[in-house]
């Protein structure tokens, strides 16, 4: 793999032609445009534009599904929202963390791990990593197949001890102003931004699943399996809803449980939330469906350590193993029907309305090479592609960086998972590569 960067500033509402970004990129007998040569490291920029998606206003399981116009704005939107992690097979995860500017600690229980009725449940931890709630709030959660709650009493640091706390601010590419387009580079694409920009703050884990012991925190795994008696639900009108899922992956369970090590197969798709239940702020959820609160917040950090063997299939949806991020108010409603958030105004192959990010995504099947598309009103997304992980595992960082409005897409050589990161190590994340190649959307979208 080439230690190379392509950087993407996304102020533009459509693509011309994704194979303009690389001269010599080649199209597939499909239609889909490659570079010649896999990257480490994918980079959108100049993402601060204000817009709007159709929000689902009401939704019942007769058919009847309803919208209203739902503004954004700031430096991520919509992906500030809550954001859902999916994973499609051939995949196998080893390692998920999510990581959020860190904020103190709650004072709750701390919950054994166990096992009961031949799947493992869900381990709640609820220690000073887990997301964190304000003071009178109610925690609720399901520990030993109960549903329990308590009323949050610790409102963390002080804002000086915070402040002490923090580390040196350090510096990170930033982009050019999107009404300030890029030029057509000529003869090449070897552009760098001239300004950086901190991340401030240090980061915690708020979310983590480790395959190989077991352990999951701060996260619940569900799948479009809904099945009306065990979790979840299932009609003719919209299909399967988001449920619970069995450590198999494969089927509805009636409580949170953690996804075996294991490898999910071509047909198989899981979903990770955060562990709060949803709320009025979710907005509106499928009828009896499975809801909870994705990964919220303008900046954030998800790390994922799989593998894409290959399966040796082939045929529609087979052998296309993909990883991805949804804005989670999508699979609340319908993620494979028409009622949702993410048709926007218009139908260009782009639109995502509230937010789509294809992180890793394999178009055909079989093929070892995994491209990146970002899907919403100003989607983006190149011919450049990060080599498909077939034989051993990857570790891929997404990193959404509030200050200079990037989302960076990275192969780490190292990295372990720790419970918190310097906001250094979160740069390094968002730094280009040695010998980054970095291109302008807006070049080729005037």
């Amino acid at each position: 793999m080439k230690y190379t960067s392509a950087f993407l500033f996304g102020g533009a509402a459509t693509v011309v032609s994704a194979g303009a970004f690389c001269s010599d990129a080649v199209q597939d007998g499909i239609g889909n445009f490659f570079c010649p040569g896999g990257v480490k490291q994918i980079k959108y920029g100049g993402l601060d534009i204000p817009g709007k998606y159709r929000a689902v206003a009401t939704m019942d399981n007769s058919g009847t599904c309803t919208y209203e116009d739902r503004a954004y704005s700031g430096p991520i939107a919509p992906y500030d929202e809550g954001l859902s992690m999916h994973f499609r097979g051939p995949i196998q995860l080893a390692n998920v963390a999510v990581y959020t500017p860190g904020k103190g600690k709650r004072d709750v229980p701390k919950v054994t791990h166990s096992k009961r009725h031949g799947h493992q449940h869900l381990h709640k931890k609820h220690h000073e990593h887990h997301q964190e709630r304000a003071v009178g709030d109610t925690v609720v959660a399901t520990i030993n197949g109960e549903v329990v709650s308590w009323a949050n009493t610790y409102a963390g640091p002080t804002a000086d001890a915070a402040a002490d706390a923090a580390p040196p601010a350090v510096t990170a590419a930033s982009s050019p102003s999107a009404d300030k387009p890029a030029k057509k580079p000529a003869g090449g694409n070897n552009q760098k931004p001239a300004d950086k920009t901190p991340i401030t703050g240090d980061f915690v884990r708020t979310a983590y699943y480790d395959a190989a012991s077991g352990d999951a925190d701060g996260l619940v795994f569900l799948a479009n399996v809904g099945s009306p008696g065990v979790s979840g639900t299932w009609d003719t009108v919209w299909g399967s809803s988001l449920a619970y899922v069995n450590e198999e992956g494969s089927a509805a369970a009636a409580s949170p449980t953690v996804l075996k090590n294991k490898l999910l197969d071509d047909t198989q798709e899981i979903a990770i939330f955060s562990d709060a239940p949803c709320d009025s702020s979710c907005g509106t959820t499928r009828p009896d469906s499975v809801a909870y609160k994705g990964f919220e917040g303008a900046s954030k950090v998800f790390i994922v350590e799989f593998t894409m063997p290959d399966s040796g299939k082939s045929g529609a949806g087979l052998n296309m193993p993909a990883y991805w991020l949804l804005n989670a108010a999508i699979p609340r409603t319908a993620q494979y029907a028409s009622c949702s958030c993410w048709m926007g105004d218009n139908s260009s192959p782009l639109q995502g309305g509230c937010g789509e990010l294809d992180v890793v995504e394999i178009l055909s099947s079989g093929d070892t090479r995994a491209k990146s598309t970002f899907h919403f009103a100003n989607g983006v997304g190149d011919s450049h592609y990060i080599d498909r992980p077939v034989n051993g595992p990857i570790k891929v960082a997404v990193v959404m960086d509030a200050d200079s409005s990037t989302v960076s897409i990275k192969v780490l050589d190292n990295f372990d998972f720790p419970t918190s990161l310097t906001a250094e190590q979160v740069q390094d994340m968002v730094n280009d590569e040695p010998d980054s190649k970095l291109l302008s959307l807006l070049a080729f979208a005037q």
